[in-house]
């Protein structure tokens, strides 16, 4: 798994200053024709519903109700995102595995994610969050399947490793490398994360800093 030792003080200090401005609420998009023109850098969170998605947003960002976090399942139907001071733009993806929303609005849903997957120009990578309580199920492998085909980059953080002991922890990040390790959209990093206590969060500032600067660079272009 991820650790500090992956990044130098440097990065980790600009993604401490990536996302030490004024973040705040964009735009809501619950259908193909509302989906932002193409701007900025943009990073989105993916996962199954009541992983943690707000809260780890929240967490990066240190806003304690920019994104709205809720222990009821399903809360985040449209695809959310956020604005900063810097060009990047982060967006909150509908989590799935939800039965109790109903076919018709989750069909909904999943048209305007596998459009904004396939569309979006300023999409930067896909952070599926994994409960690390679970690892990764066969749900999870389904949307890793996706995006392979979709061929959009995408790199696992885990979620909520606060409640697990260390050997847990390396148990399933171990599980997690083994269920990527042939995708060819999938990156190899897993990162390690708790919303409650911190833990990850400079590390996986520092990765998308880190992604903001290689997609930055003139070679990139």
């Amino acid at each position: 798994m991820s650790t500090a030792a992956d990044f130098s003080a440097a990065e980790i200090e600009a993604g401490r200053r990536l996302f030490a401005g004024e973040w705040s609420f964009l735009l809501a998009a619950g259908s193909v024709d509302a989906l932002p023109p193409n701007g900025g850098l943009e990073v989105a969170f993916a996962g199954r519903s009541n992983v943690g998605k707000s809260s780890l947003i929240n967490a990066l960002t240190g806003r304690r109700a920019l994104a709205r976090a809720s222990g009821k399942p399903g809360r985040t139907q449209q695809l959310i995102f956020f604005a900063g001071p810097s060009p990047l733009v982060l967006v909150d993806l509908p989590g799935y595995g939800y039965a109790a929303a109903g076919k018709a609005k989750a069909a909904a849903w999943a048209k305007a994610v596998e459009a904004y997957l396939r569309k979006s120009k300023a999409l930067a990578r896909v952070y599926l969050l994994i409960d690390a309580r679970h690892g990764v199920r066969p749900i999870d492998e389904a949307i890793l399947t996706a995006l392979d085909q979709a061929a959009v980059s995408h790199e696992i953080v885990l979620t909520k490793c606060d409640e697990l002991r260390e050997a847990e922890l390396t148990e399933c990040c171990d599980g997690v490398k083994l269920a990527i390790q042939r995708r060819p959209a999938a990156f190899p990093r897993v990162i390690a994360t708790s919303a409650r206590t911190g833990r990850g969060i400079p590390e996986l500032r520092a990765a998308i800093a880190r992604l903001l600067r290689e997609r930055s660079s003139p070679a990139a272009r």
